[in-house]
């Protein structure tokens, strides 16, 4: 999964969010900058976590799918080789 934009899409939701709130309480210009300022950088951090969680458990995931791929395919090649021996038995018992 891609999530190289998981953190820049949270920091643009929040100050979007806080940008509104702003506007509809008649924020001073200086009081709404430091507080956009603190909303965007607490809300960038908070992304990047939720982007190294996301990371971590997509990893995860990935590995177990390939682990259980690689089992499936050794009981396939497993069961395709006693096939072929129970084949050969059975072609020398016609004989």
């Amino acid at each position: 999964m891609k999530t190289k934009q998981v953190p820049i899409i949270i920091t643009l939701a929040a100050g979007l969010i806080t940008c509104i709130i702003g506007v509809v309480m008649h924020m001073e210009t200086g009081q709404f900058v430091k507080t956009w300022g603190i909303v965007l950088i607490s809300f960038y951090i908070l992304g990047c976590v939720a982007k190294l969680v996301l990371d971590h458990n997509f990893k995860e995931e990935a590995e177990e799918a390939t682990e259980e791929a690689a089992e499936g395919t050794e009981a396939e090649a497993g069961q395709g080789a006693e096939a072929e021996g129970e084949e050969a038995v059975s072609a020398e018992e016609v004989e």
